[in-house]
């Protein structure tokens, strides 16, 4: 395994500056989510990292070794990299096993590695003979990844490997490749545009806009202290509600520090209460999931919109009138 350090990383295509000047560390044995709307950049720091592109500035650095920057390149097959792209990608005509062997010295193929990562991904050693058109969406992943880890490279590079997955199977997925990639003590790095798949399976969340890295750090602090508005939105649902009418919602010691005029309230800290002296509000519409229920509501004093996130069975009905309070510290921006 290997940390990896991307500084100052630039790639143009013609007039389209796709990625402009990215700065990231990945610890070694980590795993981090590079997050961001489609376009912003991500499957193309993914390809410069695995040696698919060259950067057109910049150093790519795995722990000590530089891969690319002036005057160097070293070809992708020279870089120890796994690549697990969007479909799995799964050759149709060899089996599970010949699969996860392909990588592997001929003398390794057919020995206990084979078996070692099935178990690694959490699949059957049964499954070693059968085809991958015999396997689920979900069950196809694995075993791309198992083919991936198998030649023990120092880095996995996964590139929206769930996307194409149902919910449910998405969420399993992502967690048993996650404890394989940690049980291989292999650094990886996760591309997604899933807020999410990025905030609960990885180590640290690199949220990219138009090229640039904005923000890195743990998904904690990526949630709770965004760098700017914009990431507040896209990480969660967030309420950006001006500071007086915050000021009537919120205790004064829960104030973070901050001298914006906006303060940022996430959808799970507003309450509603149907008896009380708070400010009011209207509930306009209300979306039930189940375990959860998000409530539309507009604050009847400043004619603001709020939403509130709370538990499915206690969601009131369109057009209750609530109490409003805001709990836990909120951040100015």
């Amino acid at each position: 395994m290997s940390s990896l350090t991307i500084t100052d990383v630039a790639k143009s295509f013609g007039s389209l500056r796709a990625v402009d000047g990215v700065n990231v560390h990945v610890p070694e044995g980590s795993v981090t989510a590079v997050l961001g709307p489609s376009g912003c950049g991500k499957t193309t720091l993914l390809r410069m990292i695995a040696g698919f592109l060259t950067p057109d500035a910049g150093t790519i650095t795995f722990g000590d070794r530089v891969v690319a920057g002036p005057g160097v390149s070293v070809p992708a097959q020279q870089r120890r990299v796994g690549y697990v792209p969007q479909e799995g990608a799964l050759f149709p005509h060899l089996s599970v096993a010949a699969n996860i062997g392909f990588g592997l010295p001929r003398a390794e193929r057919s020995s206990s590695r084979v078996g070692e990562m099935l178990e690694m991904v959490d699949l059957p050693a049964s499954y070693a003979d059968r085809q991958p058109h015999e396997l689920s969406g979900g069950q196809q992943q694995r075993v791309a990844l198992a083919r991936a880890l198998a030649p023990r490279p120092a880095l996995v590079l996964l590139d929206e490997p769930f996307s194409s997955l149902d919910a449910a199977l998405r969420v399993s997925t992502g967690r048993a490749v996650v404890r394989a990639l940690r049980a291989a003590g292999t650094t990886g790095v996760l591309v997604t545009h899933d807020q999410d798949e990025a905030l609960s399976l990885t180590d640290q969340v690199a949220v990219m806009r138009a090229g640039r890295v904005v923000q890195a750090d743990t998904p904690r602090a990526v949630y709770q202290a965004p760098a700017d508005a914009d990431v507040a939105r896209f990480v969660g649902g967030a309420l950006l509600l001006p500071r007086e009418v915050a000021a009537t919602l919120i205790e004064p010691h829960n104030l973070v520090a901050g001298d914006g005029e906006w303060v940022l309230v996430r959808p799970e800290q507003v309450q509603l209460h149907h008896n009380g002296d708070g400010p009011t509000g209207v509930v306009e519409e209300v979306s039930y999931y189940g375990h959860d229920a998000s409530v539309r509501m507009r604050l009847e004093t400043a004619g603001i919109e709020l939403v509130a996130r709370v538990v499915g069975s206690a969601a009131p009905e369109p057009g209750t009138r609530v109490h409003l309070s805001v709990v836990g510290p909120v951040r100015a921006m």
